[in-house]
C-alpha cells in the first residue's frame, strides 16, 4: 500500500495513531487532576514498565490533559550522574511562563522567577558570568529563598513558591520526569522530601514520573514513606483486543483492513508490546499488495521488521555495552527469558559472582538490566534475550 499514507508510528515516545488499551491509566490521571482541582488531597503518580510499553507516550498524554485544564507543566528527562537542580528549574520556568499571562500580579510572577533564578544558580555547572542569566530569566535573583545549596531545602521552597502561583489561578502545576530511575540517589531523596512536604500542605503541585520496573525500589531506598507518597501504576503489554485495535483503527481510517489470520500473526510477532505493534504494523502496511492485509503479507514483512528492530531497538542498546557486559548479558540470555539468579549467571560463565559485580552494576546503570528482586536480574527490554541468542557467539 501507499507508504505515504502509512499510519503507524514506531518512534521513541511518539504517540501512536490509536492509543489503545490505556483507558485505565488515562482515567486514573483524570481523577488526580479533578481531585486537585477540587482542593482534595492526592498523591503524585509514577508509571513503571519495561522499555517499549509506552510510558513516555502516556507521560506526554498526561501532560496534554493537564494543559487542557490550563495547568502549568514542565518536563525533564533524568540522566545518570546529573543533578536535577537545573533541569527542574527549567521545567518549572516553563510552567510559570504558561501561567503568567493569566496572572493579575506581575510582581508576584517576577518574584517567583527570581527564586527560580537563584535556585538554578546554585548548580555548580550553572553560568557564573553576569552577562549570562540562568535560564534566560532577566529579573534579579531573590536572595534567601531556594538558594541555600541544600537541594532538599531549596527544592521544597521552590515548590512552595511555584504552587502558590497556581493556587492564585485555581489550577495546578505538574512536573513530569521521564527515566526517573536515573536521578542520582541524593537528588531522589530531595525530590521525595519536597514532594512529601507539598502533599502534606495540599499545595497543587504534583510530580508525575516514569521509569523502569525497579523505580519503586529506588524511591523506597531513598525515603521509606515514598511507598505511600506516590500512586504506582504498572504499564504492561497490550491484551489481544487492544493490540488489534491499535492496528485496525488507524488502518480503517485509511480505508484498509486486516484479515483475522493477519491479526493472529501480528499479535504473535509483536507479543502485545506497543512499540513492536507499531514496528510490525508499519512494515506490513508497506509490503501489503492490497487494502486487505493478509497473513502472507505479515509473513513477508516480519523478517524486515525484525531486521529493523535488531538495528534500531535492540542493536543500539547492545552497542552501548562493553565486551564484558555483553558476555554477561549473553549468559543471562542463555539461561532463559525469565529473571535469573546472579549466581546462575556466574555458574554459566564459570566465574565467581564477586568478579562479575562490575559488569552487572554497569548494566544496571546503563538501564539494560534491572534487579527484579534480591538476587535476581532480568532485561529491561522485552525479547532482548531472544535477540542475544540470535547473535554469533
Amino acid at each position: 500500500m501507499d507508504p505515504v499514507r502509512n499510519p503507524y508510528a514506531p518512534g521513541a515516545g511518539q504517540r501512536p495513531p490509536e492509543l489503545a488499551g490505556r483507558d485505565r491509566e488515562l482515567g486514573q490521571f483524570e481523577v488526580v487532576l479533578e481531585r486537585i482541582a477540587r482542593g482534595r488531597p492526592e498523591r503524585s503518580m509514577v508509571l513503571t514498565g519495561l522499555r517499549g510499553v509506552g510510558k513516555t507516550v502516556l507521560l506526554n498524554s498526561f501532560r496534554s490533559m493537564a494543559l487542557q485544564r490550563l495547568w502549568g507543566t514542565g518536563k525533564i528527562e533524568a540522566r545518570p550522574d546529573q543533578s536535577i537542580r537545573r533541569p527542574v528549574a527549567g521545567a518549572l520556568h516553563m510552567a510559570i511562563r504558561e501561567l503568567a499571562p493569566r496572572h493579575l500580579a506581575p510582581d508576584r510572577i517576577d518574584h517567583v522567577l527570581g527564586v527560580l533564578k537563584a535556585f538554578a544558580a546554585r548548580d555548580p555547572k550553572a553560568p557564573r558570568t553576569a552577562a549570562t542569566a540562568p535560564l534566560g530569566i532577566e529579573v534579579p535573583a531573590v536572595r534567601g529563598r531556594a538558594d541555600s545549596g541544600d537541594l532538599e531545602i531549596d527544592l521544597t521552597e521552590l515548590f512552595v513558591e511555584v504552587a502558590a502561583v497556581a493556587t492564585d489561578l485555581s489550577v495546578g502545576v505538574a512536573l513530569f520526569i521521564d527515566e526517573m530511575q536515573d536521578i542520582p540517589a541524593t537528588d531522589v531523596s530531595a525530590l521525595c522530601a519536597a514532594t512529601h512536604e507539598l502533599s502534606q500542605t495540599g499545595a497543587p503541585l504534583i510530580v508525575v514520573g516514569a521509569g523502569l520496573p525497579h523505580l519503586p525500589s529506588v524511591l523506597s531506598a531513598s525515603k521509606s514513606y515514598s511507598e505511600r507518597l506516590f500512586r504506582y501504576v504498572s504499564i504492561d503489554r497490550l491484551g489481544r483486543a487492544a493490540a488489534d485495535l491499535a492496528l485496525l483503527a488507524p488502518a480503517r481510517r485509511e480505508g484498509a483492513d486486516f484479515e483475522p489470520e493477519a491479526l493472529d500473526a501480528l499479535y504473535e510477532a509483536a507479543d502485545g508490546y506497543p512499540y513492536f505493534v507499531q514496528a510490525y504494523g508499519k512494515v506490513t502496511w508497506d509490503v501489503a499488495a492490497a487494502s486487505l492485509v493478509t497473513a502472507v503479507d505479515v509473513k513477508v514483512a516480519s523478517p524486515q521488521a525484525e531486521a529493523e528492530l535488531a538495528v534500531g531497538f535492540f542493536g543500539s542498546r547492545y552497542e552501548r555495552a562493553t565486551p564484558a557486559e555483553r558476555e554477561y548479558m549473553r549468559a543471562m540470555a542463555l539461561l532463559g527469558d525469565e529473571p535469573v539468579a546472579t549466581s546462575a549467571v556466574a555458574d554459566e560463565l564459570g566465574r565467581k559472582p564477586s568478579s562479575l559485580s562490575p559488569a552487572r552494576d554497569a548494566l544496571i546503570k546503563k538501564g539494560l538490566i534491572y534487579s527484579a528482586e534480591r538476587g535476581l536480574i532480568t532485561f529491561t527490554v522485552p525479547h532482548f534475550g531472544r535477540f542475544l541468542r540470535a547473535q554469533p557467539a
